[in-house]
């Protein structure tokens, strides 16, 4: 869900629980379009407000940061008017109940006189539109982080002397206080689809929030918003208004969606199951700290990707290549299949060649392999025995060919599953460490150049260190997962002991998971609650249901030159598991 109308009336309910009549004891800027608050309430508390135009954002923040040597102007304002001002009220939209994204902090503080005066902060969090606004107690305009003038905008300058207001709201419902009819003009008569039509027709609606109202309307969002004809119509604002008026009796439940333990979605409202069926879902009870996890987490997952783009292109390249000379390769092997056919030519002719009429272009023989004649094509310049010769020669290099190309098709498929695997591995890779993993990986196997001059200025370096991911069950039960094939092998063969139980998902890339037992009996529960890890951390999580092979540890060996992470096991035991992993907690 985007940081819409609806996230903000749950935000905005969590700032007057923690921040109302507290005080601002510290004001900073730390980036041209952010500041920082410190607010002694019941506590201290910080409060992150940022006007940035690709990711607007406001919560209650642990964190700090370091503010320039000399505060801009717009600090130096806020300085003035809120040093050690007390926060009266935080109110979500401009003069009426509304989802706007527009937050009012109401602020009472003495001027140079002593008198008591009330300043609005306007909060806008709206985009490459957001801002944020200094007020006096009758809106009108003292100064902005980001000043908007008539050639920036046609609509509202945002400038010293304004009066403050909100621009387009008239085109909207507000539907927390909506009647039928205005419902009818803005939402249903439009001829666009009516997902669209409820999310650009009603105040502080997300695209993902009216999705959800659809749903649970059992409408369907395509459809053109004015064919959906006044039943149906009644129907959705029935549904619409009852999500209000959840929203004003402030039922929230903040939660993030995770898909491979990165933040895919958030939302304070419940979605439907349909949805959130495909996802680990995380509870929280702070929506400050949702938003803080949220974006944090998504920056570095971002960051990750970002940093591993150039592996990426590697692992691709050398996939495509392997990829083309594995077709190839199978294209020869096709060609070797009349091998057999010139042996038995070649056999016949040695039996029966002494029956061929000088200058004859075939011979007709009797296959005893297949008891049937059989026509054999001649050289007539050759002799029967020349012919034969000839027969055996190509059979020879045929079989020769099949010989050599049985042992590179089966190279050329394990340097794609090598391949494969360390896809995998850059899709679970959390940080820098387990990108120099494999790119070391990717060196070692001759993907990646190798420089002497680097290994020189590295000798002096540690060794990398990644840990695996480790979770523990509601029992109290270890697991443990490999993240890369460097971290498998060291996960397997020198981690676990050999009482421990093996996972792995059968017959494709994955990680190597390590339920430890302590050599003590474990529940049937833990081997599901590690089929799911291993069916989770694979190339075939997608499919919902994944087959697991598991094993104890001491079974497991390591063939001698293979690839990082390739193992082989004789007897094993079997299990289809799901790749939901909510029940276990990951431990950082």
């Amino acid at each position: 869900m985007a940081f819409d109308g609806i996230t903000v009336a749950c935000l905005v309910d969590e700032l007057n629980r923690r921040l109302k009549g507290g005080r601002i004891s510290k004001i900073a800027q730390p980036e041209k379009d952010e500041i920082l608050l410190t607010i002694k309430a019941e506590e201290n508390l910080r409060l992150l407000i940022s006007a940035n135009a690709s990711l607007p954002l406001m919560y209650i923040t642990e964190d700090n940061k370091p503010s320039p040597m000399t505060a801009p102007a717009f600090c130096m304002l806020l300085r003035k008017h809120f040093n050690s001002a007390r926060i009266l009220d935080i109110r979500q939209g401009f003069g009426e109940e509304s989802p706007e994204r527009t937050v009012d902090f109401s602020v009472e503080h003495l001027d140079e006189m002593g008198d008591v005066r009330i300043k609005h902060l306007m909060v806008e969090i709206m985009g490459k539109y957001s801002n944020i606004i200094l007020c006096d107690e009758n809106y009108k305009i003292l100064d902005s982080i980001k000043r908007v003038n008539s050639f920036m905008s046609s609509v509202r300058e945002v400038l010293p002397g304004r009066e403050y207001f909100l621009p387009g709201t008239e085109d909207r419902v507000n539907p927390l206080n909506m009647e039928f009819e205005g419902f009818k003009t803005k939402v249903l008569s439009k001829n666009i689809p009516l997902s669209k039509a409820v999310y650009t027709g009603l105040t502080g609606v997300s695209p993902m929030a009216a999705e959800e109202m659809l749903r649970r309307a059992g409408l369907d969002g395509r459809i053109p918003a004015s064919e959906i004809g006044e039943d149906y119509g009644m129907h959705l604002f029935k549904c619409i208004e009852r999500a209000a008026d959840d929203i004003k009796e402030r039922k929230f439940t903040p939660f993030i969606m995770t898909e491979n333990g990165i933040p895919a979605e958030f939302s304070v409202i419940p979605i439907s199951e349909e949805i959130t069926e495909h996802f680990e879902i995380r509870e929280y009870a702070s929506v400050s700290k949702l938003l803080s996890d949220f974006y944090s987490e998504k920056n570095a997952a971002t960051a990750i990707r970002q940093k591993s783009a150039d592996l990426r292109k590697i692992v691709s390249t050398a996939t495509e290549r392997e990829a083309k000379k594995l077709s190839l390769q199978q294209k020869q092997m096709e060609d070797t299949a009349k091998r057999d056919k010139y042996r038995i030519y070649g056999e016949l002719l040695t039996a029966y060649g002494y029956g061929a009429e000088t200058g004859a272009k075939e011979i007709e023989a009797f296959d005893y392999y297949s008891n049937k004649q059989i026509r054999i094509p001649l050289d007539p310049e050759l002799s029967p025995i020349q012919n034969a010769k000839k027969y055996f020669d190509r059979y020879s290099k045929l079989k020769r060919t099949f010989e050599a190309l049985s042992v590179y098709i089966e190279e050329t498929k394990s340097s794609l599953e090598h391949l494969n695997s360390i896809a995998l591995s850059l899709e679970i890779a959390t940080d820098e460490n387990d990108l120099a993993q494999i790119k070391k990986e990717l060196t070692d196997s001759g993907y990646i150049k190798f420089h002497a001059h680097n290994n020189e200025k590295n000798k002096g370096k540690n060794k990398i260190k990644s840990n695996p991911l480790h979770f523990v069950s509601p029992e109290g039960i270890n697991f443990y997962v490999g993240k890369n094939n460097m971290q498998n092998d060291e996960l397997t063969f020198n981690f676990a002991s050999n009482n421990d139980w093996w996972f792995h998902a059968k017959g494709c890339p994955g990680s190597h998971v390590i339920m430890q037992t302590g050599n003590s009996e474990v529940p049937d529960k833990a081997f599901e609650y590690a089929g799911a890890l291993a069916a989770h951390y694979s190339s075939a999580a997608k499919n919902g249901k994944v087959e697991v092979d598991y094993v104890k540890k001491k079974e497991i060996k390591k063939p001698a030159n293979a690839k990082p992470g390739f193992v082989i096991y004789h007897t094993n035991y079997s299990l289809v598991a799901t790749t939901d992993i909510s029940a276990l907690s990951l431990i950082p």
